[in-house]
């Protein structure tokens, strides 16, 4: 059924004014060197069979480049933990940036101004959906070249992917070789040819959604109209991944996105982990689901951290990495690095943001940072230029 919209008045918009001056005073922006070490294995065993160890101890260098200013914060009122938020990348030079929470059975539209403020734009409620998952959905996300294929992963271990032009279900990922619990993250690739999922399990898999296989699968559902057959789509279930790893983490991994053709995971581990399956050398395209073979390439470490549930974000070029810990502190990550051991680190804190952030999400041109917090609030900091 079509999404009830609730517009909001202007009373509830927020202004800078909601953050004293004494409060802006106190938001800090801490230019730190890095934290990120050499890792060793996961294992703590050094140059264990099929892995390449980058050495130990901890790189010293310039402070990062990038500083930011809390200029603005507000609450939803349901007062749920907000677990996502995501600016709108496809807007063009000029347009307002948007961006959208979730929280307790809402999605909410934001606008974000200048002079710091955040403009309340709209709020939806039971909105249309698909029947398919057996549990709950974890993450949602949408093709980088083709708008109209969403994938979702669920707790009830598998991903699927969907055709929301023709509402049909695409594929199944999962079953024989599949997640053995919750999937709690996946990531597709900046051409959409492959997905990367993580969960409860431990594991890692590589999912290549370019094969034959699944570009017919995708073509036919583009031509399947339920109004012209009682025949119901013939969804493809991949029950096999090309690649699959448990050497990367020892607790659930929450959180997975492609840097390139490195990846990028967290668990409840207190360090972001950059990785490729395979050996350095080995391409990416040409890896067999036989491989056991990883190689670590760096870690990206920081603290109070160990709930599971909290996402880590990129800018749109991937210059940038940002997480928030479980008491309110954010740190922030320079990518444009040779090595991903030598990322520089600031770490943001505001003394009212305490409470565990659980996404964090950058506008498209990088000015801006929001994260949301368990409870309900949504901190915006700018980028200082």
């Amino acid at each position: 059924m079509p999404a009830k919209k609730q517009k909001l008045s202007s009373d509830e918009n927020s202004n800078p004014g909601d953050l004293s001056g004494d409060e802006n005073d106190d938001a800090v922006s801490i230019e730190s060197g890095t934290n990120t070490e050499r890792p060793d294995t996961p294992t703590n065993t050094p140059n264990a069979p099929g892995r390449k160890s980058w050495g130990k101890g901890k790189w010293k260098s310039k402070k990062c480049k990038y500083s930011f200013k809390c200029v603005n914060s507000l609450k939803e009122d349901h007062g749920q933990p907000l677990f996502g938020v995501q600016f709108n990348w496809h807007s063009k030079e000029g347009d307002p940036l948007v961006f959208a929470t979730v929280g307790s059975n809402r999605v909410t539209l934001y606008e974000c101004h200048s002079q710091g403020e955040i403009r309340l734009l709209q709020s939806y409620v039971d909105a249309d959906h698909y029947v398919g998952h057996g549990n709950a959905i974890n993450e949602l996300k949408f093709h980088p070249r083709d708008p109209n294929l969403l994938l979702s992963v669920s707790k009830d271990h598998a991903l699927r992917l969907w055709n929301i032009q023709t509402d049909t279900l695409v594929a199944i990922f999962g079953g024989v070789e599949g997640h053995r619990d919750e999937v709690l993250s996946a990531d597709y690739d900046l051409l959409g040819e492959k997905i990367m999922s993580c969960g409860m399990d431990h594991s890692l898999k590589l999912w290549r959604i370019n094969s034959k296989r699944m570009i017919n699968a995708i073509k036919d559902s583009y031509e399947y109209n339920p109004n012209k057959t009682n025949r119901p789509f013939v969804s493809q279930k991949i029950h096999f991944p090309d690649f699959s790893t448990r050497d990367i983490h020892r607790n659930y991994v929450d959180c997975v996105r492609w840097l390139g053709d490195l990846i990028l995971s967290k668990s409840c581990e207190n360090a972001i982990v950059c990785w490729k399956p395979g050996k350095m050398e080995d391409d990416i395209d040409k890896i067999k689901p036989s491989e056991s073979n990883v190689t670590i390439l760096g870690r990206f470490d920081y603290s109070q951290c160990d709930i599971w549930y909290m996402r880590f974000s990129m800018d749109f070029w991937q210059k940038m990495l940002a997480l928030g810990n479980q008491v309110g502190k954010l740190y922030v990550w320079d990518l444009e690095i040779e090595d991903p051991h030598k990322a520089k680190c600031t770490t943001l804190t505001h003394p009212k943001c305490v409470a565990a952030i659980r996404q964090t999400s950058f506008s498209r041109d990088s000015s801006i940072l929001i994260a949301v917090c368990d409870d309900a609030s949504i901190w915006r900091w700018d980028r200082l230029r």
